[in-house]
C-alpha cells in the first residue's frame, strides 16, 4: 500500500522553495554521471551519451510539463516557457533571458551559465563539446514538442572570446513555415515505450488557498521569471510531480544509450553510478529545504520527497519511523510502473541499495542501511544509526565538484510580462 503523496503534506512555502531546488538537481543528474563515461567512454562517448540522454527525456517531459500548466500555443513564447520548467535550465544557475519578437522569432541567452563555469576550467575542447556538440542538436529537440517547424541557432557561444565575455552565451529561435517538421530523434522514439511517457497522476487534493498565489496554470504572457510562491499549492504539486518524472527520464535515456554502445551489465553499473552521486547531493538540498535534523523523523522527511521516491505514484515508495524513533524502514512496491522502465528503481530490486546509503549518509553519515528479505513484491530496507560515520562515496564527492551542488538562490525576482518588440 503506497503512502498518499507526501507532496500534499507540504505547506504551500515549503512547496514553492522546493521545487527550484528540484529543477537545480536534475541538472546534476547529468554531471553525476559524466564521470563514468568518460573513464569507460572517453570524451566523444561521453558526449554523444550526453546528447541521447537529454533527446530521449526532454521532448517528452516539456509535452507533459506543458500540458500540466495549460500552456497552449506553438510559439517561440511557448517554447520559452518550457526552458523555464526543464530541469536543463534550473533557475539562477542557467540564468535565461528572453526577448520575443512575434509569434515565430525571439531570442534568448544565459547571463550565467553554471555548467560553463564548471566545464570551463578543463579547457576549450570541454566546453566545445558542452556548448556546440551537445546543445546544437538537444536544444532543437526541446522544442520541437512545441513546434517541429522550431529552429534553435547560435549568434555566438563557448569558448568565450574575449575571454569572460558575456553574455555566456546567445541564441535565436524562429519558426519556419517552410521547413519539414522535424522527426523526434531515435532516442526519444525508443524511451517513448516507457510508462512514464503517458504516466497519469490524480489530482493534488483540495486545500484552503488562503494566503497561497494566485496563479493554478501558466496560461498568459511569457514571464520573465517565475516566481514559485505566486503559483497555488495544486499548481506546485502538479509542476513538482512533472519535475521528478523529468529526472526519471534522463535516467532512462542514460542508461539505453549506455546499453546502446555496450551492454546490459554495464548499463546497470553506470546508471548505478549516477544514482549514488545524485542521492547524495540530493538529499543534502532537501534537508536544507526542509530544515530538519538528522534523527529518524528527519531522515524520513527527506527521503520521502528524494528523486528516489518522488512521485511516490510512481515509484510505489512508502516510509515510515519505528514506534521508538531509531529506525526508519522505507519500501518500494514492485509492481509499481518504475520498476518496469529503465530508470533507478530495478537497481534498487537488483540489491543495489548505495545511492539508498548515499542518500541517508548525506542527512547524517552515522545511518546505515539493511536490506529486509522480500518475495520479490517489494524492495524493503531498515535504517538504524551506527556508531561509526561513513565516508561519503566517490560518486557523491565527484558530484560536489560541480558549482551546483552547493549553490544558493538570490532574492526573490519580480516577473514581468515579456510582450513582442
Amino acid at each position: 500500500m503506497v503512502n498518499s503523496d507526501p507532496l500534499e503534506s507540504l505547506d504551500h512555502a515549503r512547496l514553492a522553495r522546493l521545487l527550484p531546488d528540484l529543477l537545480l538537481i536534475g541538472q546534476l543528474i547529468d554531471r553525476a554521471g559524466m564521470p563514468a563515461l568518460l573513464g569507460e567512454f572517453g570524451v566523444d562517448g561521453m558526449r554523444d551519451v550526453a546528447i541521447e540522454e537529454w533527446q530521449a527525456a526532454s521532448p517528452h517531459y516539456t509535452r507533459r510539463m506543458k500540458e500540466a500548466l495549460s500552456i497552449t500555443g506553438d510559439g517561440v513564447a511557448e517554447i520559452f516557457k518550457g526552458f523555464q520548467l526543464d530541469v536543463g535550465a534550473p533557475p539562477e544557475f542557467m540564468d535565461f533571458r528572453y526577448a520575443v519578437t512575434d509569434h515565430d522569432h525571439g531570442e534568448f541567452w544565459l547571463d550565467h551559465c553554471g555548467a560553463l563555469m564548471d566545464v570551463e576550467p578543463m579547457g576549450d575542447r570541454l566546453v566545445t563539446t558542452m556548448c556546440h556538440d551537445i546543445e546544437d542538436p538537444t536544444f532543437p529537440a526541446t522544442a520541437l514538442a512545441t513546434n517541429p517547424r522550431a529552429v534553435v541557432e547560435p549568434i555566438h557561444r563557448p569558448p568565450r572570446s574575449p575571454e569572460g565575455r558575456t553574455p555566456h552565451c546567445h541564441w535565436t529561435v524562429r519558426i519556419d513555415p517552410d521547413s519539414e517538421p522535424a522527426a523526434w530523434p531515435e532516442p526519444a522514439v525508443e524511451s517513448a515505450s516507457s510508462r512514464l511517457i503517458d504516466f497519469a497522476f490524480e489530482p493534488p487534493e483540495p486545500r484552503d488557498t488562503t494566503g497561497e498565489g494566485p496563479r493554478d496554470d501558466y496560461a498568459g504572457p511569457l514571464l520573465t521569471d517565475l516566481s514559485f510562491p505566486e503559483f497555488t499549492s495544486a499548481a506546485l504539486v502538479r509542476m513538482t510531480r512533472e519535475v521528478y518524472l523529468q529526472m526519471h527520464l534522463l535516467a532512462v535515456g542514460f542508461h539505453q544509450s549506455v546499453r546502446r554502445r555496450s551492454d546490459a551489465e554495464t548499463a546497470d553499473r553506470l546508471l548505478a553510478y549516477q544514482a549514488t552521486g545524485i542521492a547524495g547531493v540530493a538529499a543534502g538540498r532537501i534537508r536544507d529545504v526542509l530544515g530538519v535534523e538528522g534523527d529518524a523523523h528527519g531522515l524520513a522527511a527527506v527521503l520521502d520527497l528524494h528523486p528516489l521516491a518522488g512521485p511516490t505514484a510512481y515509484t510505489g515508495y512508502s516510509s515510515s519511523v519505528s514506534g521508538d524513533g531509531a529506525s526508519v524502514t522505507v519500501t518500494w512496491d514492485t509492481a509499481a510502473d518504475a520498476f518496469a522502465d529503465d530508470t533507478w528503481m530495478p537497481l534498487l530490486a537488483r540489491d543495489g541499495l548505495r545511492p539508498l546509503a548515499a542518500a541517508a549518509q548525506a542527512v547524517d553519515p552515522h545511518w546505515t542501511v539493511e536490506r529486509v528479505p522480500s518475495d520479490g513484491s517489494r524492495v524493503e530496507a531498515v535504517l538504524q544509526l551506527g556508531d561509526v560515520p561513513a565516508k561519503e562515496s566517490d560518486e557523491v564527492a565527484v558530484t560536489r565538484i560541480s558549482t551546483g551542488a552547493a549553490f544558493d538562490f538570490g532574492p526573490a525576482r519580480t516577473p514581468l510580462p515579456i510582450t513582442p518588440v
